[in-house]
């Protein structure tokens, strides 16, 4: 066996010296932040609603999947499939019945906004175009909030119609229930509609013909976000957004009651089970659907906060399944679709940030924590719907002392912003500043570089500036706050005009600095030419020694660690296929050393080119092996190379 080993591996190595430099040393290709690692496999990007058939198939809707269909399909904790192109649904509302699922579309200039496609569930094909409601201008916002089914009857919340609106399956209108801002729906069964109020706190019942029966007042801090009947016990289980975080079930008697709950109060940001941010079994997110199968197992959906006016790119997914007794069977998790996680430096890379969350582990990995608090920090701009990027998931992260920095941005930013942490909030990211803005006294975008070094000093090209400024970290307060000082422009070099990347290493002060396309339209990529300058902070600007030209177009991202630089690709020309690998330079030489490829096809996916500006981020951990993470869209992941020179 160890001989066959032996040969298989001078196979490979072989085989990998045919696409890559003769020198090259092999490297390991690995995945975090979803459950599976192949695009055949994968979960789905971003389910914001669920429903989960008898026998327990489980439907979920998404606004975007790169890969797939974004209705996903699930039984037994794999994927069936998908449903539909990645870009049908809104991903607002899904019910089902035997035969068929029904889910709010997404925009189209045929039909608009405010519609609900029938699909066949054996053939996976649309078989009709429900027209819920009259406001159809909406592209972005969620304007069908919640479906459920009974018998021939579909039930439709038209949000901003301020109606529940019932059809028969077939779609031909029945009635209206005028009631204010509708959300989830469930029936139950003598074919009663429960209708979430979610900004009031509270979920209304009708009977069948649309007479008010109840009121169910939850706290005024309660966000009832999702809501499931079930018939077995003859409760309403609702899922809170609120701050518990939690399951409740209440008894639909005359008076509805509180009969008990289901997770921990406080969910993710209990302190007295867990560490505040850290998610588990039953320390929840967003709860953003429930379901039962006949054999009585229990499916949550949770959503992990994140993500901005793009609601493809929100939290990510993260179905819990539980048996009768309330153990967790299994989950299914999807956690990053735009985005990336740094290695961190204060666990010699055993954990992996992203710009809302936390990731360790390997072979998916196990997701840690959600760094977001939207209770404590509402104006957090990774939940800012109003937000310029469509969100801020890509996660730089240094450690000076015993203070971590967290930087988040965009695909594409012009803006970056800053947070700390402090052991009053665990794992919480608590929101400090951004650049452009008030703590760096520019309102000039950054369209021209960004770093963050590893003493936490600020490195951007500021637009129509012309130069470089560095912002040197001055110390953290009593709470862990950083602070940094007045800008220091230094001039960008000529002869790497029009700049468009910065990465500065400070333990041995060496600038990287990347040219754009001279002449090119497009910003966000890199040219061929990246100048290499020894000495930078001690006064070597105009001196680059070496410079690097790329042996491919259309690079995209590029980060630097030790004595090595690690760049990305868009395409491998300007007509070419996708250049999935990642170029390994000498800082000393120039030369490509390496390449990282992939070296697990059966179970990684490495395929998805490169169309983020900071999609990659590279440490060297004290054993000597560099671990350099990639953005993965198609995939909904993060792969993770592991390579040592």
């Amino acid at each position: 066996m160890l001989a066959k080993k032996r040969i298989h591996a001078s196979l490979l190595a072989a085989a990998i010296a045919t696409i890559a430099p003769a020198i090259q040393a092999q490297n390991t290709t690995d995945w975090l932040a979803n459950t599976y690692g192949t695009l055949a496999a994968h979960v789905g990007n971003t389910a914001r609603s669920m429903w989960v058939a008898p026998e327990g198939v489980i439907y979920t809707a998404s606004m975007w999947d790169e890969y797939e269909g974004g209705v996903a399909v699930y039984q037994n904790g794999k994927s069936l499939g998908s449903i539909g192109a990645h870009g049908d649904f809104q991903g607002s509302a899904i019910a089902g019945n035997a035969t068929s699922i029904f889910v709010a579309l997404q925009d189209s200039k045929s039909y608009g906004s405010g519609a609900v496609g029938r699909y066949n569930r054996t053939t996976k094909t649309r078989d009709r175009v429900i027209q819920i409601t009259a406001l159809n201008n909406q592209p972005r916002i969620d304007v069908v909030t919640g479906l459920a089914t009974a018998g021939s009857l579909l039930y439709a919340s038209d949000f901003y119609g301020n109606r529940v609106r019932v059809f028969t399956t077939d779609g031909v209108w029945q009635r209206d229930i005028n009631v204010t801002g509708p959300g989830a729906l469930a029936l139950d069964a003598a074919g009663n509609v429960w209708v979430a109020q979610k900004s009031e706190g509270t979920i209304v019942a009708f009977s069948p013909t649309g007479a008010l029966l109840n009121t169910i007042r939850m706290s005024s801090e309660s966000r009832p976000a999702s809501l499931y009947f079930d018939a077995s016990s003859g409760q309403l289980m609702v899922g809170d957004e609120g701050p518990d975080m939690n399951i409740k079930r209440y008894t639909l008697s005359r008076t509805p009651t509180l009969a008990g709950t289901f997770g921990v109060q406080g969910g993710y940001l209990d302190t007295t089970t867990g560490i505040k941010g850290q998610v588990g079994a039953k320390r929840f997110t967003r709860v953003a659907g429930i379901g039962k199968d006949t054999a009585g197992n229990l499916y949550v959906l949770n959503n992990p906060w994140g993500g901005s006016w793009d609601l493809g790119r929100d939290g990510g997914t993260d179905i819990h399944d539980y048996d009768t007794t309330g153990r967790l069977r299994w989950t299914l998790q999807s956690l990053n679709f735009e985005g990336v996680a740094a290695p961190d430096p204060a666990t010699d890379g055993a954990l992996f940030y992203g710009g809302t969350n936390i990731y360790t582990g390997n072979a998916g990995g196990t997701f840690v924590a959600n760094t977001v608090d939207p209770f404590a920090y509402p104006a957090d701009p990774r939940i800012n719907l109003s937000d310029t990027q469509r969100d801020e998931h890509f996660g730089q992260l240094v450690s000076v002392g015993a203070n971590r920095i967290l930087v988040a941005s965009g695909q594409n930013p012009p803006i970056f912003y800053f947070f700390h942490f402090n052991a009053a909030n665990g794992y919480i990211a608590i929101p400090d500043a951004s650049i452009p803005g008030p703590a760096f006294n520019t309102t000039q975008r950054v369209s021209h570089g960004f770093s963050i070094d590893s003493k936490g000093g600020v490195w951007a090209g500021l637009d129509k500036t012309g130069n470089i400024y560095h912002y040197p970290l001055t110390g953290f307060d009593g709470t862990g706050k950083p602070a940094w000082g007045p800008g220091i422009p230094i001039p960008i070099p000529a002869s790497i005009q029009p700049l468009t990347r910065i990465v500065y290493l400070a333990d041995s002060d060496t600038m990287i600095l990347a040219q754009g396309i001279v002449g090119g339209t497009d910003w966000t990529a890199i040219g061929t030419r990246i100048e290499v300058y020894h000495g930078w902070s001690a006064g070597n600007t105009t001196k680059p020694n070496p410079v690097i030209t790329l042996p491919h177009a259309y690079a995209k991202s590029m980060d630097a660690a030790g004595n090595y630089l690690f760049v990305s690709y868009w395409y491998s020309g300007i007509s070419g296929p996708a250049w999935p690998n990642i170029d390994v330079f000498n800082l000393s030489t120039g030369n490509l050393d390496t390449t990282l490829v992939n070296t697990s096809p059966a179970t990684v996916d490495t395929s998805s080119a490169m169309d983020s500006m900071y999609g990659v981020k590279a440490y060297l951990r004290s054993t000597g092996e560099y671990v350099v993470t990639k953005n993965n869209v198609k995939g909904n992941s993060i792969t993770v190379y592991r390579w040592t020179p």
